[in-house]
């Protein structure tokens, strides 16, 4: 059986450029992505690090990391802690970006103060159209967000969440399978291994996903 795609390769479907896997797109060091993560854009796909990773400063020291086969719908962003205003005084306006005296006196703590740490997608996570992920999040493996959705507090593993601000709408399989799902992350798997085994990652079956060699 074919190896399947070439990870390295930045379009995988030759005939849809929308279709982008963003591991060899991306070059930043503050965005670590896993090998067959792919962003989905008909107009801007290459510029997923530009345009949907927003306000990430490097003097802020976050970092954005998604795991392994994620699915990245058209338009969504990941808001990062530079998006952030300072809450310690009376006012959020940030006089000091704009120079002319204003910046005197401004204490970078008061924005260092709000900082929420980084944002974490897992993998096998499969987020919907327009959806906006909040600074410090956690994404557990296996979840869905909904398109839209704004998701402002971690998501479980294999939990369904929609709305704005996000809620559960539902968890996709019971708490024994969730918890065996994880233990096994298959994502981790070699990937003749997942090749040979696509029958069982696709299927329902977590004892027969238990049992694939």
């Amino acid at each position: 059986m074919p190896p399947g795609p070439d990870p390295r390769s930045i379009h995988p479907v030759p005939a849809h450029p929308r279709i982008v896997f963003l591991k060899p797109l991306i070059d930043d060091p503050k965005i670590e992505i896993g090998d067959y993560t792919y962003y989905d854009d008909p107009e801007n796909a290459r510029l997923f690090a530009s345009r949907n990773v927003l306000h990430h400063y490097d003097f802020l020291g976050d970092t954005l990391r998604i795991g392994r086969f994620c699915a990245i719908a058209t338009g969504v962003r990941f808001i990062m802690n530079g998006a952030n205003h300072a809450l310690t005084g009376f006012s959020t306006f940030p006089f000091n970006i704009f120079g002319g005296g204003w910046e005197e006196g401004f204490d970078v703590g008061t924005i260092t103060a709000g900082l929420r740490g980084d944002t974490v997608v897992g993998n096998d996570v499969w987020i919907g159209a327009e959806a906006v992920i909040l600074p410090g999040v956690t994404i557990g493996d296996g979840a869905v967000i909904g398109a839209f959705s704004v998701v402002a507090k971690d998501v479980a593993p294999y939990t369904i969440v929609a709305g704005n601000p996000a809620v559960e709408r539902r968890r996709r399989f019971s708490p024994d399978v969730t918890e065996r799902l994880v233990r096994v992350a298959w994502w981790n798997w070699p990937i003749a291994r997942i090749t040979k085994n696509l029958a069982a990652i696709r299927g329902a079956d977590i004892d027969a996903l238990e049992r694939a060699d």
